[in-house]
Formats: structure tokens, C-alpha cells, sequence
């Protein structure tokens, strides 16, 4: 969050948390995008591979559905977080799709 108080700019931060600018920035954006690419991208294709996730309670769940693991991961970093949104929309979006071309054969 970001206001003006007599010209200058207050930021307020997490506590714990830092402010970077430039190339900083854009690089550590790059590495969290990867690391997110780099969880799903294992479980695409033919020979797709599950993946074991484990919870903080103990629960086991096997699974090479890519928005179920997107879904169980917990992200920090601000740019991750919107990638996983963005990939949540986009599936929410297919599934709709989907529903409405069964609707339109089961109608026809």
C-alpha cells in the first residue's frame, strides 16, 4: 500500500519483508516464475509424472493435476502468487467451457 503525505511517498511493509527495484527486482521475478513453472512442468505431456503432496496436517495426496498442486503450494513472493491466480483463472475459464459445450450437445 502506498499513500503521499506532503509530496513524499510512505510504503508499508510487512514486517520482515524488503523493498527491491530494477534489475533486483526483475531478476527475482524471473527465478519465481520458474520455480513455479518448474513444480508443474514434470506432471505435463505423455509421460507426465504424479507428484506426492504432503500437508502440514500429515494428509497424502498423488496427483499430476497442475492447479491441484498450484492450489497446495504456499507461495510468498508477490509475483508468484499472481502466476498461480492467473493459472486458477484460466482453468476456471476451461472447466466453463467445457460445462457449456456439454450443455449445448446434450441440448442439440
Amino acid at each position: 500500500m502506498a499513500g503521499q503525505l506532503a509530496g513524499q511517498q510512505i510504503l508499508i511493509l510487512r514486517e520482515g519483508s524488503q523493498r527491491t527495484k530494477g534489475r533486483e527486482a526483475q531478476n527475482n521475478n524471473i527465478m519465481a516464475a520458474k520455480a513455479v513453472a518448474a513444480a508443474v512442468r514434470t506432471t505435463l505431456g505423455p509421460k507426465g509424472m504424479d507428484k506426492m503432496l504432503v500437508d502440514s496436517m500429515g494428509d497424502i495426496v498423488i496427483t499430476n493435476d497442475g492447479a491441484t498442486i498450484l492450489q497446495a503450494m504456499d507461495i510468498e513472493h508477490p509475483a508468484a502468487k499472481m502466476i498461480v491466480e492467473v493459472a486458477k483463472t484460466r482453468m476456471m475459464r476451461s472447466e466453463m467451457a467445457q460445462q457449456r459445450r456439454r450443455c449445448l450437445q446434450v441440448n442439440s
